[in-house]
């Protein structure tokens, strides 16, 4: 018997330093090819089920307990191993930096997502250390509260991760507070040794094709924001009453607004979309979703696990037009799989009545047909034949870039803060010392939300690097001198006691329903929420 990773695999690696037979693929220091996902051999597991205990995302199954619809990853994981034969990896030693003195090193993060939760919680692994956390939102966890799509519980189920850490009374958090705003990048060096820059990539990448201010196009972004109740996009509004509507980019944030834009009713209220949301696309006309991609299926961005989900939406189609789904020699495991998945999804035959989306390959968009907005897409596909594509709603999702951030370097052509190992750096190249990045202002938005762990990790490593040679030593203000200040500036920062408020308070408003969650999506009801639950401690 094996034990089977399935569609919801973080990538976070829990799993892979439990393994007692070092049987999952791939690893940091294997030199595996990278994939999306990891896989465990068949051959070489021995049952013992620690995989499955320690995954935060549920992912990991024995093989006779596959949920319905995830029977097939049991060949996904074989096929793996056929194409990368297990071999030893490298075992590191686990080993913990020694203790520091209390008020030694204070790190302030700067963001509250993936990427700044592990760095904190590889921070706080360090006795003595002392982090502060700082959001703009009243609300953490970033892109897993308000990106990860609401059908997928399991995956938002990783910031179970990180609750021991932020339990610890080294570490402080301050929700709802702006730096650049209410606190500057300087008020964090006075405050703290070092800061770690977390702030992802929250920009959508442009088209630049004619017509694309038109009312009626929009960032995939944007719209998963609505749908995922972020306080900045919760009165947006998206025009629903169409037939059809369009997704440039197929990775799988396309795939997400595709499921989103056509699950029935039933299946959406099972989830934690939000209520505004909920009640738009109960109402929506929406029966198709064409999803374009510039290049054949070979180079879709999308994920093995995403696509072969979409196989198993109920009355849902998926069609594949056009692209080359023929394996070839050379090609990677996961491309070879996803190809298959492909020719087999194109040898379906429609159910009439479904609703369809639509894979068109090989297919880029050249100008938006409108006046006032939104009622075609001209195309140019094979041959360059073109088209128009008859919609209202068009959603781009080609890509994210980072912002600048106010007192530190900036590479405008790549989007993201120059580093080395994390510690970033000037225009000239020179270490600038105290600030250090981890996360999509990294590296670019790339990788999963386990990707943010090795990242995070490497950061930390140089963060500490750096305080064992001295180069972190200086006098700076303790939380005490920190949450003055923010007093001072009349800032109503949130501490965790008052997210978890404002966590149990939406919990408690699902479960009279049957949902998981109701979220709140005005900042101001969030803020009295918190402060109200503060005041009590």
């Amino acid at each position: 018997m094996t034990y089977v990773i399935t569609q919801n695999c973080c990538k976070d690696a829990s799993c892979v330093a439990v393994c007692p037979v070092d049987c999952i693929r791939p690893s940091a220091t294997d030199g595996s090819p990278d994939t999306q996902m990891l896989f465990i051999d068949p051959e070489t597991c021995i049952d013992c089920g620690a995989c499955a205990d320690e995954c935060p995302v549920d992912a990991i199954y024995s093989e006779f307990d596959l949920p319905e619809g995830m029977e097939r990853f049991l060949d996904f994981n074989a096929e793996y191993f056929r194409h990368n034969p297990l071999e030893p990896g490298i075992m590191m030693p686990m080993a913990r930096p020694p203790a520091v003195d209390r008020g030694t090193l204070r790190v302030a993060i700067v963001g509250a997502g993936p990427a700044a939760c592990y760095a904190a919680a590889e921070l706080l692994e360090v006795d003595g250390v002392e982090v502060e956390m700082f959001e703009r939102l009243p609300t953490p966890f970033g892109l897993i509260r308000a990106g990860v799509a609401p059908d997928h519980q399991r995956t938002k189920s990783v910031v179970r991760l990180f609750d021991s850490a932020f339990g610890k009374s080294r570490f402080g958090c301050h929700l709802n507070v702006e730096i650049g705003k209410s606190v500057t990048h300087a008020d964090l060096l006075a405050h703290h040794h070092a800061v770690i820059y977390a702030v992802g990539a929250s920009a959508s990448r442009d088209l630049g094709i004619p017509g694309d201010q038109l009312a009626g196009h929009h960032a995939a972004a944007d719209f998963v924001g609505w749908y995922n109740g972020h306080p900045d996009y919760a009165t947006r509004d998206f025009d629903l009453s169409a037939h059809r509507a369009v997704i440039i980019g197929n990775g799988n944030v396309a795939l997400d607004v595709a499921r989103m834009l056509l699950l029935g009713l039933d299946e959406l209220t099972r989830t934690d979309i939000a209520e505004h949301a909920l009640k738009a696309l109960a109402d929506s006309a929406i029966q198709e979703v064409v999803v374009l991609g510039r290049r054949g299926p070979r180079d879709g961005a999308f994920s093995l696990g995403e696509f072969h989900a979409l196989g198993q939406l109920p009355g849902i189609d998926v069609v594949i037009d056009g692209g080359d789904v023929v394996s070839r020699p050379g090609d990677d495991v996961e491309t070879a799989l996803k190809l298959e998945l492909a020719r087999e999804f194109a040898e379906r035959e429609p159910t009439p009545g479904n609703k369809r989306i639509v894979f068109r390959f090989d297919t880029a968009p050249t100008e938006f047909v409108g006046t006032d907005r939104v009622e075609g897409l001209r195309v140019v596909g094979p041959g360059a034949a073109t088209e128009v594509i008859e919609t209202s709603l068009v959603l781009r999702s080609i890509g994210y870039r980072g912002l600048a951030v106010d007192g530190v370097p900036y590479d405008a052509a790549t989007g993201t803060i120059p580093h080395e190992n994390g510690k970033v750096i000037d225009p000239e190249g020179n270490p600038v010392e105290g600030v250090y990045v981890t996360g999509w202002i990294k590296r670019g938005p790339r990788g999963v939300i386990g990707t943010n762990r090795g990242c995070a990790e490497e950061t930390v490593a140089q963060l500490i690097a750096d305080f064992d040679r001295g180069a972190l030593h200086r006098d700076v203000g303790d939380r005490a001198a920190l949450r003055a200040l923010l007093t001072e500036r009349g800032v109503e920062a949130i501490d965790w006691s008052g997210w978890r408020a404002i966590d149990a308070a939406e919990r408690q408003r699902g479960a009279a329903i049957a949902r998981p969650r109701v979220k709140f999506t005005d900042v101001d009801e969030m803020v009295t929420i918190a402060m109200a639950a503060t005041a009590k401690v």
